[in-house]
């Protein structure tokens, strides 16, 4: 990753984050509620898929190691 990040890069990076979790947190909740098999398995799908965006992201803003 980078070992610095500029400002805006880091408040877009906060932006995607918090977008991303609300998709995650509306796609666990409606899971449960969804009668249909087929949007059952793609809500499952995004809610896999969006767990692996959050932590990707998270390592965007946390990881500051250089790149050698």
């Amino acid at each position: 990753m980078t070992k610095h990040l500029g400002l805006h890069e880091t408040l877009d990076l906060h932006e995607l984050l918090t977008f991303k979790n609300l998709c995650l947190t509306k796609a666990t909740l409606m899971g449960p509620l969804a009668q249909d098999e087929e949007l059952k398995a793609i809500l499952s799908s995004d809610v896999d898929t969006g767990t692996q965006h959050i932590q990707q992201l998270q390592r965007f803003l946390t990881d500051r190691r250089d790149d050698e």
